[in-house]
């Protein structure tokens, strides 16, 4: 699937379409970021690469992330890990794409949303692979990612040992090491298989 997105789903779409899409489902760790995003026109020339994020440099992102925030309506939003224990990830994401539709400052009439399930609260379609298909998708997807890096960098200036300006959270096997060494704190998911197993292991060796 390497075709790149385009404007073709939102064109089929009466009325202000937005794009919505959700990064950091997989960490241990740092919140769940949800970005939504409308192009007002859909004429106009995009001097940036706009793919799936995950298929894009960082310095490729950083520049579509700048271009999109100049040249769009967009709205960004999260679910801490302490919201994504109490609904499990599943509805925090949905929780975080509902949070930044309603962010945005105008109302869309559709929103196009990544994956295989439509937040209960929004007017939308599921698309699979959404962020390879639609423009709009595939913009909110590199803002939600660079918005959810630049937290998890910053909260790394806290707590360098867990190394999450270069894992962003996920269950690298450093991270994992350093996990076991350093123990948990606020920012981790408690209802994540790594992180229950250490609590769990705590528990048993008081």
């Amino acid at each position: 699937m390497k075709e790149n997105p385009d404007f073709s789903l939102e064109n089929e779409c009466d009325g202000i379409v937005a794009g919505c899409d959700e990064a950091g489902r997989g960490p241990l760790c740092g919140p769940v970021v949800a970005a939504a995003v409308i192009f007002l026109r859909r004429d106009i020339d995009i001097p940036v690469i706009i793919r799936d994020s995950k298929q894009m440099t960082a310095s490729q992102r950083a520049a579509a992330r700048d271009w999109i925030c100049a040249n769009t309506i967009w709205a960004v939003a999260s679910c801490s890990p302490a919201e994504i224990d109490e609904l499990n990830i599943l509805w925090a994401s949905m929780q975080a794409m509902e949070r930044a539709v309603a962010g945005l400052k105008t109302t869309p009439a559709i929103t196009l949303v990544d994956g295989n399930r439509v937040p209960r609260n929004l007017v939308g379609r599921a698309v699979v692979h959404g962020d390879a298909k639609s423009l709009s998708i595939a913009a909110a997807s590199i803002i939600a990612k660079e918005t959810r890096d630049d937290m998890m960098r910053h909260l790394a200036v806290q707590y360098p040992q867990y190394g999450w300006d270069k894992n962003a959270g996920y269950p690298t096997a450093a991270h994992l090491a350093a996990l076991r060494q350093y123990g948990i704190n606020e920012h981790y998911r408690r209802s994540f298989g790594p992180v229950k197993e250490i609590l769990n292991n705590e528990t048993a060796h008081h």
